[in-house]
């Protein structure tokens, strides 16, 4: 019979590549004196900085030490069941292609609302913006049109961290243990389903109502949608979701 682990190998590498990624940011962005987390983070391919290995390094990159410890802490907490029952090369499989796909609703979502916040632009503007305006960001400025700071936003600030497929991993989760409780703040249970069909329903909202905002609700989304289309495809090809 084999061992259930409570930290299986493919956990405990994504856990070290992410540390890495970040120790080694921190540690050589000031030595080098080059924006690392820029060339890492995945920015939208309109903004002329996208490069495709983004749509990868992303997943490792994080925007601070809160950000990593949630993801990585959230990553062991839902996934290390699934790399259980699921092996090694399924469960990175799922993990890479939610990641991936929630990159892909991001650019959607990011490149409407370029579309709505340069609709008052005129040609010009819009262009001044693609050429210069990432390199304003880099150095902490922006324009004083306040449409075109807006637009230079939308558009130039890059995406970083492992949250999409880690919501990818919290569908799948709430899918295969569904009345499984989980213990918000340690105290208050909540059965699993209604715990993934409450973020989703949040993130959802936040979505619409926080375009603009540093958070990349819609690539939250990406990877839940992903992520229940893997399953139903396993699904229906082996008849159940394992």
């Amino acid at each position: 019979m084999q061992r259930f682990n409570l930290l299986p190998d493919v956990i405990k590498n994504l856990i070290i590549i992410n540390g890495l990624f970040f120790l080694g940011t921190g540690a050589l962005t000031p030595i080098l004196n080059i924006p690392i987390s820029d060339y890492l983070a995945l920015h939208l391919p309109s903004s002329g900085y996208f490069e495709p290995y983004q749509l990868i390094t992303h997943l490792f990159m994080h925007a601070n030490l809160r950000h990593i410890l949630f993801n990585m802490f959230a990553l062991w907490m839902f996934g290390y069941a699934l790399e259980n029952i699921w092996g090694a090369k399924r469960f990175l499989n799922y993990y890479l292609i939610t990641g991936f796909g929630a990159a892909l609703l991001h650019f959607g979502a990011q490149y409407f609302e370029f579309q709505l916040a340069v609709q008052d632009l005129n040609f010009n503007q819009v262009e001044l913006i693609k050429e210069e305006g990432y390199r304003l960001l880099q150095n902490g400025q922006n324009y004083v049109d306040p449409d075109m700071a807006y637009a230079n936003m939308v558009l130039n600030t890059p995406t970083v961290g492992a949250s999409g497929a880690v919501f990818g991993i919290l569908l799948a989760f709430g899918m295969l243990f569904p009345n499984q409780p989980i213990y918000l703040y340690f105290l208050f249970p909540i059965k699993a389903k209604y715990l993934v069909a409450g973020f989703g329903l949040i993130e959802l909202v936040s979505g619409f109502s926080d375009f603009g905002g540093t958070v990349a609700h819609f690539a939250h989304l990406g990877g839940m949608l992903f992520g229940f289309l893997i399953l139903q495809y396993w699904k229906k090809k082996h008849g159940s979701y394992y």
